[in-house]
């Protein structure tokens, strides 16, 4: 059974972050044991690692499919790289729509030898910071303004995978939300040769959505982002209906979904990422926020990464 994100993971102080410390030791100490036993294997291709530190809902997805696009208008032939997990053909699917060249593999360092094997030039990490089993040329680490750190613990105490000494392993931040100086400041004292670059998620067919008494449904690993986005673009949300993230609808799940809507004359609004999973049940009545990542200062970034290329292939 899949579980909601616990709201103590974003609160400054809480008795149930403080109660799960023992177990967060333990998550410290299998950290830092995979990081000095496990052994790095060098790739003959350049490897970017789209990353993050805070569990799920950062952006590493539309990041990586950004900078694939981008990479291939310099001429570069890039293939984006995910692990292989049951439960999340939802992201595969989507990845797909907006980029072809995905390679999946219940290992990162086998696809990205069947990377090398299909001539790409260069390889994308949607997610892997934490595979320490492959030597990475670049890490590039998002957050959403939204959560930041949390409440700046380790899993199970925090939404952290690691903590904020990990950023030494980093090169460049991108920050999903506006400047954030306080911010900045935490994460370089951590490494002060960090790059920080800010992105934006840009709806694209938000006027669809206007003046209508809206139903909002997000199965995503931070639902209060989206929310964020259509509150902030004056959308009315009526209700909302949160579920965990990758969660699978069922068909019925979804019929007494439009089944409220339309009793309570709603307009249904999802995520791309939920919608994908619902789409084959070809129901009426379901729509979804298109939204596009706008990464500002992206020439400057664009330079970084193909210096990266140009000076170790």
């Amino acid at each position: 059974m899949k579980l909601n994100k616990p709201k103590f993971w974003d609160t400054k102080f809480s008795l149930t972050a403080i109660f799960f410390i023992p177990i967060t030791l333990v998550t410290l100490l299998v950290n830092a044991v995979k990081i000095k036993f496990t052994k790095s294997m060098k790739f003959n291709i350049p490897i970017i690692c789209i990353g993050n530190i805070y569990i799920g809902g950062t952006g590493k997805t539309p990041t990586s499919v950004n900078i694939a696009k981008e990479l291939t208008k310099f001429g570069k032939k890039p293939a984006i790289i995910r692990k292989f997990y049951k439960d999340h053909e939802d992201e595969y699917l989507l990845i797909r729509k907006h980029f072809k060249n995905l390679i999946i593999n219940k290992s990162r360092a086998t696809a990205v030898e069947e990377a090398e094997k299909e001539n790409f030039d260069i390889v994308i990490l949607d997610d892997g910071f934490q595979d320490h089993k492959i030597k990475k040329n670049l890490n590039i680490i998002c957050f959403n303004e939204n959560q930041f750190i949390g409440n700046g613990f380790v899993l199970p105490s925090g939404p952290l995978r690691e903590n904020l000494s990990s950023l030494k392993r980093a090169e460049i931040i991108l920050i999903n939300g506006n400047k954030n100086i306080e911010f900045e400041n935490k994460i370089l004292n951590v490494n002060k040769n960090l790059s920080i670059f800010y992105a934006k998620y840009k709806p694209e067919n938000i006027d669809e959505f206007k003046n209508k008494r809206l139903l909002a449904v997000a199965g995503i690993g931070n639902p209060d982002n989206f929310f964020k986005i259509l509150i902030d673009n004056n959308l009315n949300i009526e209700k909302k209906l949160i579920f965990p993230d990758h969660y699978e609808f069922s068909k019925n799940e979804i019929k007494n979904i439009i089944d409220e809507a339309c009793k309570n004359e709603y307009e249904i609004i999802m995520t791309e990422k939920d919608y994908f999973k619902v789409k084959n049940f070809n129901l009426e009545k379901i729509k979804y926020l298109k939204v596009s990542l706008e990464i500002n200062e992206k020439e400057r970034l664009f330079k970084k990464i193909t210096k990266l290329y140009d000076q170790n292939y």
